[in-house]
């Protein structure tokens, strides 16, 4: 009787150890094709016995769409060496190349995950990684191309697929071995992702991909403009505004030579009318870097804005702070708008002095001129009107000079 047992015991042990695959993963693995091995593996999901099942419907839907990426990676090989030698080309469904190393991807990082598990006796045993790990590496590479390939198109559904799904595996571990050499061109595709993930209005994704491109010390101005650009966007409420000024603060509080989070931090003080703050920052600014542009022309503003309440203006310093202001930057129409404007205001408080005050007129002129010629469609400021008074002055109101300006103004 114990011998029974014993053998009875011996056969259920031998019976579990060899069970077959389930009925769900079976009807999986029995697929041939890639379309219908997803379509079966996405409705028997659940049904799969455990993570080891899992991993191994989705290591066969990888393989289905390998076949086709191997085979189109194939024909691009051979068509390279064909051209080479005045060979034989063979034609490349280019689309299908593409599809297949993002549908290898995909399929791929889940048998991973899967794969990573660990068993019913708790232990991690990854059967199939190792050998999908260079074969997904090659496929996700491919997903450059097919991001550029699409963009050349300018289809935003398309580089958002690719260069997405391209960005978004970067922190997978098991693509670590290339990073180094991605390097080379990883900034520009997340700066480009970002800028299309921006006019989709997918802004988390755009604010992700900024923060990756800003990785890349070439990239990193214009993708930390995109960034904030965006966040800005994201602004609905003054407490979204103050929040968002609080951690402008911070990050310029930790690196006070970033001139972008410097700007933006101005402007936001600005548009908060938070003239305090802002009047504290730029003074700041200006005794640790004198000739900076933006703290001198925001400065320069804010006084503009002051004499023209006051019972008793004096427009000098203001004056003088927008000629530092031209020094630092002489392509600023704005600054040589509102230098103009500020020389007008001065000369309008002169009495019984036409030859002082005409002097004036000509000086404000002569950068208003400048202005006129860096900024010709008036894009950063109006430099017209403050232009028109000084021919007014100059000339007379019949003078061709003070005519062609006035048309100008009542276009």
């Amino acid at each position: 009787m114990k011998k029974l047992m014993i053998a009875a015991l011996m056969m259920l042990g031998t019976s579990a150890a060899f069970a077959g695959d389930s009925e769900p993963l079976k009807a999986v693995l029995d697929a041939k094709d890639y379309k219908q091995a997803v379509q079966l593996l996405n409705q028997n999901l659940s049904q799969l016995a455990n993570a080891q099942e899992k991993a191994k419907a989705y290591e066969h839907v990888t393989k289905l769409a390998l076949q086709t990426y191997d085979k189109q990676n194939t024909i691009q090989t051979n068509n390279v060496q064909a051209q080479l030698l005045k060979g034989k080309i063979e034609p490349l469904d280019t689309l299908a190349f593409y599809e297949s190393a993002y549908n290898a991807l995909v399929n791929g990082l889940e048998c991973v995950k899967y794969d990573a598990e660990p068993n019913e006796k708790g232990k991690v045993k990854p059967k199939y990684t190792s050998a999908l790990g260079p074969q997904l590496t090659n496929a996700r590479i491919a997903l450059v191309n097919a991001g550029n390939y699409y963009s050349q198109k300018n289809n935003q559904d398309g580089v958002l697929k690719y260069w997405g799904l391209y960005l978004d595996t970067d922190d997978n571990p098991l693509f670590k071995a290339t990073k180094e050499s991605e390097k080379q061109y990883f900034g520009q595709v997340a700066y480009y992702t970002a800028l299309y993930a921006g006019q989709a209005k997918k802004y988390d994704k755009a604010e992700k991909y900024a923060d990756l491109a800003m990785r890349d010390s070439s990239m990193r101005k214009n993708a930390e403009n995109l960034k904030y650009s965006i966040a800005r966007i994201n602004l609905k409420t003054a407490s979204d505004s103050l929040a968002f000024v609080n951690k402008l603060r911070t990050t310029y509080e930790a690196d006070p030579n970033n001139e972008t989070v410097f700007s933006l931090l101005c402007d936001m003080y600005n548009g908060l009318n938070k003239t305090d703050e802002l009047s504290q920052l730029v003074d700041k600014k200006i005794a640790s870097d004198p000739n900076n542009f933006v703290a001198l022309a925001t400065k320069a503003r804010l006084l503009l804005d002051k004499e023209g309440k006051s019972q008793k203006p004096n427009y000098d310093e203001c004056i003088d702070l927008y000629k530092r202001a031209i020094q630092a930057n002489p392509k600023s129409s704005m600054a040589y708008t509102f230098l103009g404007f500020a020389i007008n205001s001065k000369a309008q408080l002169i009495n019984n002095n036409p030859n002082e005050q005409k002097s004036l007129y000509r000086e404000s002129a002569g950068y208003l001129e400048k202005a006129q010629d860096l900024d010709p469609e008036r894009a950063q400021a109006n430099w017209a009107y403050p232009l028109y008074q000084c021919y007014y002055a100059l000339y007379g109101m019949d003078d061709s000079r003070t005519k062609d300006i006035q048309k100008l103004i009542q276009k």
